[in-house]
């Protein structure tokens, strides 16, 4: 199986509306990423064996989703889950990357240094390319 690499992060304010089937929850989301979330607050009672129905809510927007449960950390009055998200709309990944920081420039970080198979090739030879 494949592991995904993502980036987590923290976004304030964010929680989130959870049903295992049986009942409703609330819970607070306090890390994500594209593919998978971290809720914590939840009851004991909510049943994390299973897939749950989740609604994350926070800066004026709704995002509801199916996800798979992975971990499970108990307390003695609430539990955390960390869950991957199965289905999600195109809005969560919207919002996701709004919110991810910008990519890094590795053109800025290049530099080559001549070696005996191509000899022309040397430091500071290649340079980024202007801005559109």
């Amino acid at each position: 199986m494949e592991k995904r690499r993502h980036q987590r992060m923290t976004i304030n304010n964010l929680w989130a509306d959870v049903s295992d089937g049986k009942g409703f929850y609330s819970g607070m989301v306090t890390d994500l990423s594209r593919f998978g979330l971290r809720l914590t607050d939840l009851p004991l009672r909510c049943d994390t064996s299973q897939r749950l129905s989740i609604v994350v809510s926070g800066q004026g927007k709704n995002f509801k989703m199916l996800a798979r449960p992975c971990w499970t950390k108990k307390d003695n009055t609430q539990k955390s889950v960390g869950v991957e998200i199965m289905n999600a709309s195109w809005g969560w990944t919207e919002f996701v990357m709004s919110h991810e920081p910008p990519p890094v420039d590795v053109w800025g970080e290049v530099a080559l240094r001549a070696s005996p198979a191509f000899p022309s090739i040397s430091q500071g030879s290649i340079r980024k390319p202007p801005e559109r």
